[in-house]
Formats: C-alpha cells, structure tokens, sequence
C-alpha cells in the first residue's frame, strides 16, 4: 500500500470513522452555549452506558487520556485514610498501584499471572484478613495479554465484604456489558478513544452520586479533583480548566455512531466477529494465541513469537505497515509475544485484508509458519 493513513490494529488511538475526523473541523468556544449543551449530552448518555440512573449516577469527563480518569478516581474516591487493594494481571493494574503510591494512599496488590484472570477466591481471602481495606480495583479488560476479567464475581465479593468497587474500563467500555447499577460498583473509568471510537484526549469516570459527595477533599491533585470537577459541572455546565474542545466535538459524533450501530451489543457483535477472523486466520498461518478462547475478549489478541528464525518482530512490523497495517508490540513478562487489535473503524473487510497482509509479509520474509 502506498504511503497512506494506515489501519491501527492496536488498543488505541484507533482508526475512527471519516464523520468522526470531521466534527473536528469546526472551532468552539468553551463558554458558548451550543458547546455546553454538547457536554450535557454526552455526559447523560454515558450514565446510560454505564446501567448508571440519573438520580444516583453521574459522569465527570477529565482533559487527558484514559490513565488521566483512573487517577482521578483513585486519587479522588480511595480517602487518604483508606486502603486500596489492586487486583493485578497485567500492566494496567501494576499502574493503578503506581499510581495509588504516588498519591500517598496504602495500597496492596494481589498478583496473578498475566494469562490468567484475576481470582475472586483469593480476593474473599484476602478482604477477610485485613478489614482495613476500603475499596477494590479491578481493569475489566487487560490489554497486557486480551484477557477479560470476572468482574460480576469480583463485584459480589467486593460488595458482600462491604468494600467499594472501582473499574478501570477502558478497553471494555462500549462493547462488553457493564452494568454499574448491577455490580454495585462505585466508580467506572474510561476514554474517548478506545470501543466508544473517539480521538485522544478525553477520560471520564462515571461514579455514584453519593461517593462523589462524600469525597470532598479526598484529591491530592487540582486538576485530577473529581469532587471538585462534578461540582463545577453541577454548577455551571462548564469544564472548570480549558476544555479539549475538538475532542468533545469528535465524541459527541462518536456516540451518535455508537447508537446507530446498535450500541453496546452491535458495537460488541462486530468486534466479535473482527476477533473470530483475525484468530481463524493466524492459527491457520501456525499462529498461537497466549490465552483459549474462554479467556479471550474481543478487543485486542496476543500472540507467541515464531520459533523460525527468520521472523524478526521489527522487519515484520515495518514491512506490516509498509502494507498499510500498524500492529502493537507485547507487553508481557511470561511470553514473548506481540498484540493485533479488533477494534475501532474496521470490519471484516479489513481484517481480512490483514491477514492476506501478514500471510504476505511472511512469505516475503522466508518465515515457514507463525508457530512458536
């Protein structure tokens, strides 16, 4: 392919839609009317994504990217006298124990291996020992290896020990199920630019009402204050600091999209079937994925490396991207692997494409097969 905007087969920034790169073509004031109102709506519609109620739930947006809003929830929701307790399988949940040490807040994290989902065994277990933890986190979806994580047995657990939950939902968001009403969970956050299909740019939290009244002072950060934030939405209807204004535009065409491909279970059937080709057609190229199928979510597949030695991961990713295909290096420690994403602005067409793309890139480079 020639030198053309390729296809990202990555968990994000994605590939978005051409109406999406165009609602970016106009300018905002950040105080007129027309702008606030586009907050409104899109701030009431992902309370409705969430299985939030607009009695008892709202959601905050925060300027920056996805880590951003999990800062400002745990920095904001966790008390500097509480205890968070991390369950980790991945690179997501070791950062939200960053970043709960570096806002001065007790933290512990409970470990599983990274191709493994997290354990609601060992959660009962240790909630039972130390009756000074306060809240859970948990990522639903780990991108570190594509695994999806239990989060409704998490949710009981965490909920029948009289705990608070919070969910790092990011690659998730959108496209798998998450019902916050249900789960009992306290605060979901996410992006603009993962399975909703935004630009970077944009977090947000949706969080109970109540939680959010109660945090008032809780923050160790101006600008990552989520009490603080709400209050000047519930205030004003306005971001209290500058305001990514292109990216709200973008968002706001993203969700009407969203709606249109049926949401949440039409966004997730097509990623379904994105994921089912891009597997089918790997395994039949002697690819292997690190996790079977029940584990698999449909956002983003890892892959082992092949033993031929004539596969060397950065030719066959420049020559991948030469074909008009940019794929994501592993993030793992159990195995050396690399990551295709399933999702944002594709359909079979283009993971079918994909494929033809790396039987071809392979061929070129002498590798026999993908096998590991």
């Amino acid at each position: 392919m020639p030198d053309t905007v390729p296809y990202l087969l990555t968990p994000g920034p994605l590939t978005t839609s051409a109406t999406v790169k165009q609602a970016m073509l106009r300018d905002w004031g950040s105080r007129d009317g027309r702008f606030i109102a586009l907050n409104a709506g899109i701030r009431d519609r992902l309370v409705r994504l969430a299985g939030g109620n607009a009695d008892s739930h709202v959601a905050v947006p925060v300027q920056g990217s996805g880590t951003f809003a999990v800062e400002a929830m745990i920095g904001t929701l966790v008390p500097r006298a509480g205890r968070l307790l991390v369950l980790v399988n991945g690179a997501y949940g070791t950062r939200m124990v960053r970043i709960a040490e570096v806002a001065g807040r007790s933290v512990t994290a409970l470990e599983t291996a990274e191709d493994l989902p997290v354990s609601p065994t060992a959660l009962a277990e240790v909630l039972g020992a130390d009756p000074a933890i306060s809240h859970v986190a948990v990522v639903h979806c780990e991108t570190t290896s594509g695994i999806l994580n239990p989060i409704s047995a998490v949710a009981e657990i965490t909920r029948s020990r009289g705990r608070a939950l919070l969910i790092d939902a990011m690659s998730a968001f959108g496209a798998l199920a998450l019902d916050m009403s249900a789960l009992g969970a306290v605060a979901v956050a996410a992006s603009s630019n993962k399975c909703l299909e935004g630009v970077p740019g944009m977090g947000f939290v949706i969080a109970r009402r109540d939680a959010l009244e109660a945090a008032k002072g809780n923050a160790h950060s101006l600008s990552l204050d989520l009490h603080d934030q709400w209050r000047g939405f519930e205030a004003n209807a306005q971001w209290r600091f500058t305001p990514p204004t292109h990216v709200v535009a973008a968002f706001a065409q993203a969700l009407d999209e969203h709606e249109d491909e049926g949401g949440i279970e039409g966004r997730g059937a097509r990623y379904r079937a994105n994921a089912a080709i891009l597997i089918d057609g790997m395994r039949a190229l002697g690819f292997e994925t690190l996790l079977p199928d029940h584990l698999q979510a449909p956002i983003i597949v890892t892959f082992r490396m092949p033993a031929d030695p004539a596969f060397v991961f950065a030719d066959f990713y420049d020559r991948l991207r030469e074909r008009g295909f940019v794929i994501y290096p592993g993030k793992l420690t159990v195995a050396d692997s690399f990551r295709i994403g399933c999702i944002g602005r594709l359909g079979a067409e283009e993971m079918t494409a994909a494929i033809a793309a790396i039987r071809n890139t392979l061929s070129e480079m002498g590798v026999a097969s993908g096998a590991p």
